[in-house]
């Protein structure tokens, strides 16, 4: 029986292959993927062969953002059993011997590994095929009223609520999300189910705020810096990663606000307004991954009460992942591509 999958050899050298037979752990299960979401680590693997400072260094199978059901139950008896719908939780945290970390926060583990990533040598091997054996404790099992398709959004939803809850509680307080792309789109629908008394969402392209609005979101074009200094915003998430909208994201905040430092920033020193937020007296707190909120957005999901309309813009077929992976590269295009497996 083929397995294919979605595997990066090098920069521009991405490939649809059979990876054959599936051999699992006495505490895996193996699973049969549904639904793939393409992140921009993906994307970073396909063009650049890196992401940040993974380097691809052999061929590895992509994929963290994933839905499925189990096919073989682990052979320790642990997890879900056979036809259980799931997502997964794509962490293994993992100390460095060296760095002190919160234990209550895996998510911060120093030498942590994530699927479909490149930190470590060997890779760890990601989710983007048909059939894959996934250690039982990441795989959490989604109730019947949830759709695979939507499941599939549970790991980036996840990433989107530790980022909100990074600031508190939100109920009352006005909202501004830094970059619509489909991480900034989840943290807004967050925001709508935390009660927020109002949220904007700014970005250069035109698509991403339209499917924000659809939502009853509020857009402004990340270019109009007057209308965003003017929001004064209780919490601004800055989740676009670009040195641009990290300013923005300062300018945006109300005097003692919260900036939320979600998007991943390029390596190294970056320019930031600085004075700005002293004279504020605004917090600037980091996020990063998440950690057990995975089940309460699973619920979420579920109840619809975390309301997603729109994001998912694309659905395509594994063996178009070429195309698929282009897609998903242009905001213009796109906001969450995902790939069909079954």
């Amino acid at each position: 029986m083929s397995n294919l999958a979605i595997v990066a050899h090098a920069a521009g050298d991405l490939r649809v292959e059979d990876i054959g037979d599936v051999a699992s752990g006495v505490d895996e299960a193996v699973v049969r993927i549904a639904y793939g979401g393409v992140c921009g680590s993906d994307l970073h693997y396909w063009r650049h062969g890196a992401a940040g400072a993974s380097i691809l260094r052999e061929p590895m199978v992509l994929g963290h953002e994933v839905s499925g059901v189990v096919e073989t139950a682990a052979a320790d008896g642990s997890g879900p059993a056979p036809g259980t719908a799931v997502a997964v939780h794509p962490l293994t945290p993992h100390g460095d011997g060296m760095t002190p970390w919160p234990q209550d926060r895996p998510n911060l583990a120093p030498a942590s590994s994530y699927l479909g990533s490149a930190l470590h040598l060997p890779h760890t091997q990601g989710a983007f095929a048909q059939r894959v054996a996934l250690p039982t404790r990441m795989l959490h099992a989604v109730p019947s009223t949830l759709d695979l398709r939507t499941a599939a959004l549970a790991e980036p939803a996840a990433v989107a609520w530790h980022g909100l809850a990074r600031a508190g509680d939100v109920s009352g307080k006005s909202v501004a999300v830094i970059g619509a792309g489909p991480i900034g789109q989840l943290v807004a629908s967050v925001a709508q189910r935390g009660g927020a008394s109002s949220i904007t969402v700014t970005d250069v392209q035109e698509r991403p705020r339209r499917i924000a609005e659809a939502r009853g979101i509020r857009s402004l074009d990340a270019r109009d810096a007057d209308a965003i200094a003017a929001l004064h915003a209780d919490v601004v998430v800055e989740s676009s990663g670009t040195v641009p909208g990290l300013a923005a994201a300062v300018s945006a905040a109300v005097r003692a606000g919260v900036v939320v430092l979600l998007g991943l920033q390029r390596a190294g020193d970056v320019a930031v307004p600085i004075a700005t937020a002293i004279t504020r007296e605004l917090t600037l707190t980091g996020s990063f991954r998440f950690a057990a909120e995975i089940d309460e957005v699973i619920a979420a999901l579920a109840d619809g009460t975390l309301d997603v309309t729109g994001i998912v813009s694309d659905v395509r077929p594994a063996a178009e992942a070429l195309e698929a992976f282009a897609v998903a590269a242009d905001p213009s295009r796109s906001c969450k591509v995902l790939l069909d497996f079954q």
